[in-house]
């Protein structure tokens, strides 16, 4: 596996109903057109040899001979390929006839596995034919005159990498309660493959799709379906050619139903994605029930050039649909907007003091307190909104801020802070003329004190405005604007941020605020501490000195929510970002991310309360528990 991806493949072949000699030679061909694209593990559709629609035939002992016949064919002619293929067939043992699907590999079969769960019901009467694997008498068939495992209880493991390790189950064992697949997962399985045959009625393809998704989600898995198409018999009923590969809930590729030809969908399983994930989920093991499963070992040649099919988005936190960005932008604000109406109904205050710079996320926190006063039906007036000019405050930035207090109809204050720098600069013997991190800090404290001592005055409460982008990189000056009494945006990241501004403005605000957050999107990312340049324009642009936000978003979602290492972040963000960013850059911006991270870990110990909103957070109290003396060697070395 590369960095813990594995090319997994659906096939919906062409079939015709018990002419095995066709089936056997479509499927022989899927198999090698998949080896082709360096596809590891290919399911096809339940009893694909013989056909799923056979109904009576199955009880003539010609068709039975005839399907083993060409399954040994179907050995013969993919003997010079390690692409493990799980194939529907029916398989008689001990007086008994089981819908199975054999696991076949360089010419050999690795093991059968039986139908758990016969349906026979409405359309389905499988019992007539069929018997449940869970009443087999033997553990080991005969096929093909060899004798291989067989049973319920069966999973087949990677010889070096454990971690690769897949179980299956048959079409109805997915609609159950408890499927199968539940116990395999908790027993190693990181992949589910499933040879199917379901008919298609009104409504049932999104039932089916969310089962599989579901199923996914659930069993922290890789999830890989397929069904037969519409070459079945159509006397009672009609299949349409319906395959899935899903992970962790998120489909990855689904095929087109009703299409006569054949079909092979592909995509990439993160298997240390999933593994990552179970390790972290303390509750993945707590149901767990005694069964034992017996290992089937294989080995794998590895796809050295592998590149990855599926989508790997460059903004993992912003939805790239617009349907579904605006159903999470509007979950994100109401997330918001109700932890911060909580607090101030628990403390009591009435007063909201918010400074504002012109910047995104002062106006992401004002946008947020204003909707939670009018939800709370307290006037807007008792937001105290201040804007503190400094050294690097530029006319841009401040006609901004000034036009949205005024609009947003708060309580305005402007407190210039130049004057309390300079003696500040005087009382600690600092010359103002050096602007380094002191020059810097200074005034970001200086803001801090007076929005604290305001709210002590006014009995409010500061809301904090920083996002966590700039908790990520300690981006942030410590006990300066990384401090406040409630923090609204501090699980936001940077990229996300401007999707919100941009929703508000598009969705909840009159033509003339929509104009202003137009034009803060507009702007510039910068703390504004140092003088503006000649042309009073900003001369402080965040990104030119911590690199670009998006690049960080991206670096931030992986190795925290996937615990991704360096190696793959690099990999990774090369697909996503297609020659934005060379090798070179992202690798750069990458070690300024990890060393940042490790060394900026103490402002992130102490962080005041706020809400989270996605699957990562940095709060000390939540998901994020670091040493703030950590090293950051093991991950640098990997970089370098």
């Amino acid at each position: 596996m590369k960095y813990g991806f594995v090319r997994v493949g659906a096939a919906v072949p062409k079939l015709k109903v018990a002419n095995c000699e066709y089936n056997a030679a479509q499927i022989v061909e899927l198999i090698k057109k998949a080896d082709k694209e360096y596809v590891k593990f290919l399911v096809f559709p339940e009893l694909c040899i013989t056909a799923y629609s056979c109904g009576d035939l199955f009880h003539q002992d010609a068709l039975l001979k005839e399907a083993s016949k060409q399954l040994e064919n179907i050995l013969e002619n993919t003997k010079n390929t390690d692409l493990v293929a799980i194939i529907g067939i029916p398989l008689s043992l001990n007086n008994q006839l089981f819908n199975c699907a054999v696991v076949i590999q360089s010419g050999k079969i690795l093991g059968a596995v039986p139908k758990t769960f016969i349906p026979n019901y409405s359309e389905f009467y499988e019992e007539r034919w069929f018997a449940t694997g869970n009443k087999a008498l033997s553990d080991t068939i005969n096929i093909c005159g060899h004798n291989v495992p067989f049973g319920v209880d069966i999973l087949f493991e990677n010889r070096e990498n454990s971690d690769l390790c897949f179980g299956i189950e048959i079409c109805e064992d997915l609609w159950v309660p408890i499927p199968p697949s539940s116990y395999q997962c908790m027993y190693g399985s990181t992949l589910v493959f499933n040879t199917s045959a379901s008919n298609e009625l009104i409504g049932k393809y999104e039932y089916r799709r969310e089962l599989v998704r579901q199923q996914s989600a659930r069993c922290i898995a890789g999830y890989v379906y397929t069904s037969s198409n519409t070459n079945e018999s159509t006397t009672d009923v009609v299949f349409g050619g319906h395959a899935l590969i899903s992970e962790y809930g998120s489909i990855l590729s689904e095929s087109q139903r009703f299409v006569d030809d054949e079909q092979l969908i592909y995509s990439e399983i993160d298997i240390q994605k999933l593994i990552n994930d179970r390790r972290k989920n303390t509750s993945f093991m707590e149901g767990v029930v005694e069964k034992k499963y017996r290992r089937i070992l294989f080995e794998q040649s590895e796809s050295q050039s592998l590149a990855l099919v599926r989508h790997v988005p460059p903004h993992p936190f912003v939805p790239s649909d617009t349907g579904n960005r605006d159903v999470r932008c509007k979950e994100i604000f109401s997330i918001q907007t109700s932890a911060l109406a909580k607090r101030i109904k628990h403390t009591g205050l009435k007063h909201a003091v918010i400074g504002i710079s012109g910047g995104l996320d002062s106006t992401l926190a004002l946008l947020v307190t204003a909707k939670t006063y009018e939800l709370l039906g307290i006037p807007a007036d008792n937001i105290i909104a201040i804007t503190m000019p400094g050294f690097g405050t530029t006319n841009a930035t401040y006609t901004n801020a000034m036009e949205l207090m005024k609009a947003m109809n708060v309580n305005i204050r402007e407190i210039n802070i130049n004057d309390a720098c300079l003696q500040h600069f005087k009382d600690i013997g600092h010359d103002a003329n050096i602007h380094d991190v002191t020059y810097e800090n200074v005034q970001a404290r200086e803001r801090t004190q007076i929005l604290m001592d305001l709210a002590n005055k006014l009995g409010g409460l500061v809301i904090g405005t920083g996002d966590l982008s700039e908790l990520a990189l300690g981006w942030c000056t410590y006990n300066g604007d990384h401090m406040s009494m409630y923090s609204v945006n501090c699980s936001i990241p940077k990229t996300l941020v401007k999707f919100l501004v941009k929703w508000v403005a598009e969705n909840m605000v009159d033509k003339n605020v929509k104009e202003i957050l137009d034009r803060i999107l507009d702007t510039p990312i910068s703390p504004e501490l140092l003088p503006p340049s000649a042309e009073g324009e900003i001369n402080q642009k965040t990104e030119d000195i911590v690199g670009p936000y998006e690049l960080h978003d991206f670096f931030l979602y992986h190795m925290i929510r996937y615990g991704a290492s360096p190696k793959k972040i690099v990999y990774l963000a090369e697909k996503a970002f297609d020659s934005k960013y060379s090798n070179e850059e992202i690798k750069h911006w990458l070690k300024i991310f990890i060393k940042r991270f490790f060394i900026q870990q103490f402002k992130r110990s102490c962080l005041p309360d706020g809400p989270k909103v996605g699957t990562i957070s940095l709060s000390p109290r939540g998901d994020w528990r670091m040493p703030s003396d950590a090293e950051a060697n093991v991950w640098l070395r990997e970089l370098d």
